[in-house]
């Protein structure tokens, strides 16, 4: 019998405790860059690189530690890596040499890796059909609770200093210890197949042309996330309206409001409209969001932009998931999730290089109109290859 997926089921609250963990790295600390750029006499160009340092260990390492869950288990990779998230993020707080913040961020870029994938293949694990997208659509929702409070939380902590939101990065260590001791999942099954055979299987599953659309809508979902919003979005807010990172975070938070209370009926627009249909519709939004910031007229203007991407976000980031989660059997489920994991990360990396290089072209502007390009390229590249 097939698993209910409810918000009080205690493995799936685990599952969203990992969920918060994966999404503290950037969005709590991403208020603060402005205090970084002056505090530590950098670039503004060069902020990016306390993202994309973070994010790059994920694009390498992601698939190796979706193999490793499958071959040995999920909750042995997750524990380590929730430690390590922790011990590095939280000893940023004590560096003030630039050098040695990417240093320990590229650390806690490692510990970070497979959060973001293996929560996902947890949930394929527990749940199917339409309980999973819901189950999914939970998480969306708590992911968006974290991604709105952690930016109002870093930036309220940044007029402390630039470095306290690095301090909410301990949180991983009683995450760690709560999977440790009462994480109830599924484990793959032993198997006598070779590694050889496994990765011939993974591989024949993974270059199916609908594998291959979700994945490279994936990276473009976090190259637009990670690059015009998170990255740029903070530095216009301060720029245009010369307002506090405090102010920056709650109007970041919007979009995550958004997204929460969208991600909780993920479950009932799938049923009624089908998930292809809504992830190609959350592209659009994306256009309309980004297309939107530059030209509005005053900053109680720009909620209603940053709650468009937010709903965009909310659709977005459960179909996905749960699309793949649907074509990838149990034993493989890992490594597959973690190639998903894996091109994510690739477009968080992307995305601040990719804007950065946009911003010194074509200005502030020139970064929101590239992001909207590249989601009408998803929109385009989804219907061609996952019809309905």
């Amino acid at each position: 019998m097939t698993q209910v997926a409810r918000y009080s089921d205690p493995t799936l609250q685990i599952i969203f405790s990992i969920t918060l963990v994966a999404v503290l790295g950037v969005s709590s600390i991403t208020p603060a860059f402005p205090s970084v750029v002056r505090e530590l006499g950098i670039s503004t160009h060069s902020i990016g690189l306390l993202v994309t340092v973070f994010t790059l260990p994920g694009v390498f390492l992601t698939p190796i530690f979706g193999v490793l869950a499958d071959r040995y288990g999920r909750k042995k990779i997750l524990v380590p890596a929730l430690f390590v998230f922790a011990v590095a993020g939280t000893w940023c707080f004590w560096v003030h040499d630039f050098a040695l913040l990417l240093l320990l961020r590229f650390v806690q870029g490692i510990g970070a890796a497979p959060l973001g994938s293996l929560n996902h293949t947890v949930i394929g694990d527990i749940y199917s059909g339409r309980e999973r997208t819901r189950a999914l659509g939970y998480n969306a929702s708590v992911l968006s609770m974290g991604t709105a409070a952690y930016p109002s939380i870093g930036g309220a902590l940044a007029l402390l200093g630039w470095n306290y939101p690095f301090l909410l990065h301990l949180v991983g260590i009683p995450v760690a210890l709560l999977v440790w001791r009462s994480l109830r999942n599924p484990e793959p099954p032993r198997t006598d197949q070779t590694l050889t055979d496994y990765l011939k299987t993974t591989a024949r599953l993974v270059f199916d042309r609908r594998v291959l659309a979700l994945f490279t809508s994936s990276t473009f979902t976090f190259i637009l996330l990670y690059g015009p919003y998170l990255t740029f979005v903070p530095l216009w807010l301060a720029q245009r309206f010369a307002i506090s990172s405090l102010w920056i975070g709650l109007i970041v938070s919007s979009t995550s409001i958004a997204s929460g209370l969208t991600a909780t009926q993920v479950g009932r627009l799938s049923a009624r409209f089908g998930e292809r249909k809504l992830v190609r519709t959350s592209y659009l939004l994306f256009a309309v969001s980004l297309g939107s910031i530059p030209l509005v007229p005053g900053l109680e203007y720009v909620l209603l932009s940053t709650s468009c991407f937010g709903a965009a976000m909310g659709i977005n980031t459960p179909t996905v998931p749960g699309l793949l989660t649907a074509l990838a059997p149990h034993g493989n489920r890992g490594a597959f999730m973690s190639l998903n994991g894996m091109v994510l990360r690739l477009g968080q990396t992307l995305g601040p290089l990719l804007m950065g290089g946009v911003l010194i072209v074509g200005g502030m502007t020139g970064v929101f109109w590239g992001g909207v390009v590249l989601a009408l390229r998803a929109v385009v590249l989804l219907r061609l290859f996952l019809v309905d």
